[in-house]
């Protein structure tokens, strides 16, 4: 334990989702209350906290660039198809194995599908923990590495929480750690990293969770956690809904996307392309439908596009429909010709106004299974849920990710309305239109399960959990 009053914590921001979840909520502020100093281990380029208000409290350090070696790829690779092969029974962990069979037969192709051969019949939970030693082991001699443990040895911390526990980038540090006695924790980055991904980057020493929902699924399928070793924090991805710094009124919002404030208004909310490809498709039956009148209600329609990614495939559409607002989220690229260039998007602080805004006064959703279902909802708004896809008709099967573990929970509750065919799409926005009450328990029910801890508390929980895994 540090020798001050008050332990200091080292928060690792490995990408622009921890940026937005961890700087631009209230978790600085919060966590200065129980920690004398907080130091900013970051994967972000360090000038992109400049404009923030950054006490004499808090230090920034920017990591060097993790290139993964091919030996280190190989036993990640080999350590991740194993956990997925103990979990295939998981309709997600199932779907993402057979998606991370190669189809080519280039070098690397045909060494995943010896690791394919071998993890089909070697794949115990001690297993999986033999090759993490083994990957850790390839780390720990990389020049990345030393270079992290100069900086820990100069700049120590009490404790290092990764904001996100899935990328390998983050190996060298945390292996760094290990090497100085440093104990590590981790957040549960999304809803469905459990039990629809695959395995985390490396084994922490503690874990913050959304839920008791997320605490069991973590205990699951990494058995040997302490139990004890795991706290329900919330999430503060939602914080900034409560924020007022983010918040704007109604009528900012009318001008601001330049809407008519006397019609109801309809969201569609977009994934990125790897996993929502016919996000187009129903963007375009909800706007004819508009144009014929089909939509009872004469409607504002606004579509907001996922900030994984860049507006381009939504150009024909913007051109064909032009009644049709675009909110293109103001995320940019903070670094370029980087490993993991999704990893360097972020969010300027005006994009949480614009989220903020079309969560508190459009009045319903559209989205297909994503996460943006929960922002809504937050709001006790309805949302329908579009997947039209399947194995037999030609378009993305999207259908499918209703058998996800994370995606059961919204189709056991009923919180959403889930629609196969486009005439129930269009049905389900005019019930919701002339009802927004429908299924407003069974939202408030999923909103409950999945997020453990009030918006305007979760901060405070949070940093008050990690002063604990410090004793």
């Amino acid at each position: 334990m540090n020798t001050a009053s008050k332990p200091v914590l080292g928060l690792v921001i490995t990408d622009g989702v921890g940026y937005r979840n961890f700087v631009l909520s209230n978790f600085l502020k919060e966590a200065n209350k129980y920690f004398s100093k907080i130091i900013i281990y970051t994967g972000l380029p360090k000038e992109v906290y400049t404009q923030l208000e950054i006490n004499e409290k808090i230090e920034i350090l920017e990591l060097p660039v993790y290139r993964e070696t091919s030996q280190s790829w190989f036993w990640r690779k080999f350590k991740e198809v194993a956990h997925l092969q103990l979990h295939k029974g998981f309709f997600g962990i199932n779907d993402n194995l057979k998606g991370n069979y190669p189809k080519s037969n280039s070098n690397r192709s045909l060494v995943t599908k010896l690791i394919f051969g071998i993890t089909n019949h070697f794949h115990s939970e001690e297993f999986i923990q033999w090759l993490e030693r083994q990957q850790q082991r390839t780390i720990s001699t990389q020049q990345t590495t030393k270079a992290c443990k100069e900086i820990l040895k100069k700049h120590p911390a009490d404790l290092l929480f990764f904001t996100h526990q899935r990328p390998p980038y983050v190996l060298p540090l945390f292996t760094a750690a290990k090497e100085c006695g440093i104990k590590t924790s981790a957040f549960i980055f999304s809803w469905d990293n459990l039990s629809s991904k695959g395995r985390m980057a490396a084994t922490f020493d503690f874990y913050v969770v959304w839920s008791e929902l997320m605490k069991k699924e973590l205990l699951y399928f990494y058995p040997a956690t302490p139990t004890e070793n795991v706290k329900v924090g919330g999430t503060p991805q939602f914080e900034p809904y409560v924020l007022p710094k983010y918040s704007t009124s109604r009528e900012e919002f009318f001008r601001r996307f330049d809407i008519d404030p006397e019609l109801r208004t309809i969201c569609y909310s977009c994934g990125d392309i790897s996993t929502s490809k016919n996000d187009e498709l129903y963007i375009s039956i909800i706007a004819e439908a508009i144009l014929r009148k089909q939509i009872d209600e004469k409607s504002n329609f606004i579509v907001r596009t996922s900030p994984a990614e860049a507006p381009d495939r939504f150009l024909k559409l913007k051109e064909k429909y032009p009644f049709i607002k675009w909110n293109f989220p103001a995320w940019y690229l903070a670094r370029q010709d980087h490993p993991e260039p999704w990893s360097q998007r972020l969010p300027k602080p005006e994009d949480l106004r614009d989220l903020r805004s079309l969560l508190e006064y459009c009045d319903l959703n559209v989205n297909m299974c994503s996460t943006m279902g929960l922002d809504f909802m937050l709001f006790d708004k309805p949302v329908v849920n579009p997947v039209l896809g399947n194995e037999n008709n030609g378009l993305y099967n999207d259908q499918r990710f209703l058998n996800f573990g994370h995606y059961e929970n919204v189709v056991k509750t009923g919180a959403t309305k889930i629609v196969t065919r486009q005439e129930e799409l269009i049905e389900a926005i005019n019930q919701y239109l002339e009802t927004p009450g429908k299924q407003k328990e069974e939202r408030k029910e999923l909103v409950n399960m999945q997020i453990g801890v009030s918006l305007d508390r979760t901060s405070g929980v949070i940093a008050s959990q990690l002063s604990k895994f410090c004793q």
